[in-house]
C-alpha cells in the first residue's frame, strides 16, 4: 500500500464516523458499533463460548479494524494465551491515520488500539503479537479469497450494504466462504437479505434469522456441517 490514492477515501459524520465516498456507507453503526459487533459478530458466531487454542476467524471487510479489536479483547478476557488467528480481505483499506481516527472513538478499546497502532504493519496487512496473529490481504475478494489456502472457524461476513456493495455479496463469493470454512465452522453477518441468505444455504450452510441490532430488524447466521 505505497500509493495514497489507494486508501479508501472517506467523509466523516459527527467528526467520528467514517463514511465510505465509494458506497456512501458508514463504516460501523450509527448506534453503537461495539455493540453491534458483540451482537453481530461475537454473539451471531457463539463467541467467546467456543474460542481454542488455533481458533481462526475470517472476515470480509476489514474496515476500521472495530471487529478485530472487539475480538481480540474477547480472547484475552476469555483466558487465552496463544494468538487468535485472524484474517481480512479487504479491497479499499483505509489509510493509516484513518483507521487511528476512526479506533479513537471507542476509549473502552483505547488499550487494544493502542497495541494495534504499535504494531500493526500496514502496507503489508500483517500483525503478530502473543495473543493475536493477523494478516489482511488487499484486493478484490473474488479474485483473492480463492487463492487463500486457509480455512476460517468462524466468518464476519461485514462488506458494505449489499444493495450499495452486491459485489461482496454474490453466490460465487459466498460459495467461497463455505469452501473455506472448517466443518462445524460458521459465519454471521448483519444483513437478512433473501438473496444473500439463499446463496449461503446454497453454498452449504444452515441459515437462521435472527433478531438484529439497533435499526436492523434481522440478521442472520448460520453453521456448516459436513458428512
Amino acid at each position: 500500500m505505497s500509493d495514497q490514492n489507494e486508501y479508501a477515501q472517506l467523509d466523516w459524520r459527527d467528526g467520528k464516523i467514517p463514511v465510505a465516498r465509494r458506497f456512501d456507507d458508514p463504516y460501523f453503526s450509527l448506534d453503537d458499533g461495539i455493540a453491534e459487533t458483540g451482537h453481530v459478530f461475537l454473539a451471531g458466531n457463539d463467541l467467546p463460548t467456543r474460542f481454542a487454542a488455533g481458533f481462526r476467524i475470517a472476515e470480509l471487510g476489514f474496515g476500521t479494524g472495530l471487529n478485530l479489536l472487539c475480538a481480540w479483547k474477547a480472547w484475552e478476557e476469555a483466558g487465552q494465551t496463544t494468538p487468535l488467528q485472524f484474517t481480512s480481505f479487504e479491497a479499499f483499506p483505509m489509510a493509516p491515520e484513518d483507521i487511528t481516527k476512526a479506533q479513537s472513538a471507542w476509549p473502552e478499546l483505547q488499550d487494544y488500539a493502542a497495541r494495534f497502532a504499535q504494531l500493526w504493519h500496514g502496507a503489508a496487512g500483517i500483525l503478530d503479537a502473543p495473543t493475536l496473529s493477523v494478516r489482511v490481504i488487499y484486493g478484490d475478494a473474488r479474485q483473492t479469497l480463492p487463492n487463500w489456502a486457509g480455512q476460517a472457524d468462524a466468518w464476519f461476513l461485514d462488506g458494505f450494504s449489499p444493495a450499495k456493495n452486491p459485489e461482496m455479496w454474490g453466490a460465487d463469493l459466498m460459495a467461497q466462504v463455505a469452501s473455506h470454512t472448517a466443518n462445524g465452522g460458521s459465519f454471521a453477518t448483519y444483513t437478512a437479505a433473501g438473496h444473500v441468505r439463499r446463496a449461503l444455504a446454497s453454498a452449504g450452510f444452515q441459515v437462521t434469522r435472527g433478531a438484529g441490532f439497533g435499526r436492523k430488524r434481522h440478521m442472520s447466521r448460520g453453521f456448516l456441517e459436513i458428512g
